[in-house]
């Protein structure tokens, strides 16, 4: 991107953004629930990822019946932001950046980075609820863990920015899709061999200000 100026910086969550592996995990953590059997299903192709979504969140209901979407949003309150999180997207504001957070993690807890940290486009995915607010069991899915790309692309395109003027910021294999979008990717304190490899710039200090020299 030499001789560039970056308009846009797409960043995943959970891992970057929020000092959190996963913000799923998170959850199943405080109920108490095992979900690795589904997770192991979802990532050998045997489920989609409605159905994986699905059996994490009955596994919340059967163990805290009634579970209403504000009980799951506050224990997502707990969740710190990554160190250095504020310093490096208000740094990245002020150089006129459009700033987004594109995650196949829980809403309840992107929205507060969101607002927190002045992210201008927000998508992850949710948590369907009745006419009373209690979960049904259902999720709702905005960003695919298979395709995040997908996601990004469609916002450069809402936004007319061209992939060379868009950095992306991941940390796991689903985020490779998104740096294959950007015309140049970070990989922040990546979890595998393969994210390193896949990214034009690796940062292993788990501070964010630490990706700003690689953002023209």
């Amino acid at each position: 991107m030499a001789g560039r100026t970056t308009e846009l910086v797409a960043f995943d969550m959970d891992g970057v953004l929020a000092d959190v592996e996963s913000s799923w995990a998170f959850v199943n953590h405080h109920f108490g629930v095992d979900d690795s059997p589904n997770v192991g299903r979802f990532f050998r192709g045997e489920i989609d990822e409605p159905t994986f979504m699905r059996g994490a969140i009955t596994l919340w209901m059967a163990a805290r019946p009634g579970l209403r979407r504000e009980e799951v949003t506050s224990l997502l309150a707990r969740v710190p932001p990554m160190a250095g999180a504020g310093e490096a997207l208000e740094t990245l504001r002020e150089r006129g950046c459009h700033l987004a957070l594109i995650s196949a993690g829980l809403d309840g807890l992107a929205e507060r980075l969101g607002r927190t940290l002045g992210i201008d486009t927000v998508l992850a995915n949710g948590l369907e609820v009745d006419g009373e607010g209690q979960l049904t069991g259902e999720g709702i899915l905005r960003v695919s863990l298979a395709d995040k790309g997908l996601a990004l692309r469609r916002l450069q395109e809402r936004l007319q920015i061209p992939s060379e003027r868009t950095v992306s910021v991941g940390n796991s294999h689903p985020d490779i899709s998104m740096f294959r979008v950007a015309g140049h990717s970070i990989a922040f304190c990546p979890l595998d061999p393969e994210v390193r490899e896949a990214a034009h710039t690796v940062v292993e200090e788990r501070d964010l200000r630490a990706i700003l020299p690689s953002i023209p």
